[in-house]
């Protein structure tokens, strides 16, 4: 049975101890849910728990216009959802065999971003020209470029991008890999939820490319994470791109499972 509320509190008191007990594969939901409970704006959200035999034994979460969060959700638990949400789905997001059940109740979406989600084993540092270094104020109207830049390659909205880049700023989240005194790449850094940090997004512009910048960055902010703010670092790929599986997984990222990206 499922059961909403638009109270993020309430949805952190009953799903919040569910969520915790594999915070690796829950890291989507506990980062949006610690990110909501420090006052991050949310437009008209709904947030939701399956229970069964008594137990709670799953959740979902809805933050328009980001995509219905289904990461911890039991396939069973699919029809019931699109029912009750009377197919309200426009996008979702989770793991493979729960998006094939959605898929196979709504129909073939209009595109499917193939996901992986990674964890950090033993880092791996690469030896690359430059160094690794927090993002600071003056970094601002760059980053908000390569945002947008990034965006336009992945084609996802995440609505207001130079809010969204002075909120992480300020949070201490973004990192830059410079050589000399240029930046050449970025990374974002969730904040710890669950003990765990997700590294994202990744971006280096195309005139940096194949250097290791990439590769560089990333493994710079696991370090920090690992070293100042979680005890687990984990990221997604798109499994469309090749390059990028491969570099995380030469400095010591590891498969967890894998999931997808469907925008009807």
């Amino acid at each position: 049975m499922w059961t909403f509320t638009s109270e993020v509190e309430e949805y952190a008191a009953v799903a919040g101890p569910f969520l915790l007990g594999d915070p690796v594969r829950n890291t989507v939901p506990l980062t949006v849910l610690a990110n909501l409970r420090a006052g991050m704006p949310a437009k008209d959200p709904l947030f939701g728990w399956w229970t069964a035999d008594g137990e709670v034994r799953g959740a979902v979460f809805r933050t328009p216009p980001h995509p219905v969060g289904l990461f911890a959700t039991p396939v069973e638990a699919v029809a019931p959802l699109i029912e009750a949400l009377d197919r309200d789905l426009p996008a979702l997001a989770g793991p493979v065999e729960v998006t094939s059940e959605a898929m196979r109740l709504l129909g073939t979406p209009r595109r499917v971003v193939p996901e992986r989600l990674y964890h950090l084993g033993t880092l791996t540092v690469p030896d690359v020209p430059g160094r690794g270094r927090i993002a600071v104020p003056g970094d601002f109207p760059l980053l908000v470029s390569w945002y947008h830049a990034f965006h336009d390659e992945v084609e996802l909205s995440e609505g207001d991008l130079a809010e969204r880049v002075a909120q992480r700023l300020a949070r201490r989240e973004l990192f830059v890999w410079e050589v000399g005194e240029t930046p050449v790449s970025l990374a974002g850094l969730s904040p710890a939820a669950g003990g765990v940090c997700r590294v994202g997004p990744v971006y280096t512009p195309p005139s940096c490319r194949r250097r290791g910048y990439g590769s560089a960055v990333t493994a710079f902010t696991s370090l920090t994470g690992l070293s100042e703010r979680c005890d687990h670092v984990v990221l997604f790929t798109d499994l469309g791109n090749p390059t990028s599986n491969s570099i995380y997984q030469a400095i010591g990222y590891e498969p967890v499972s894998d999931y997808a990206h469907l925008t009807y």
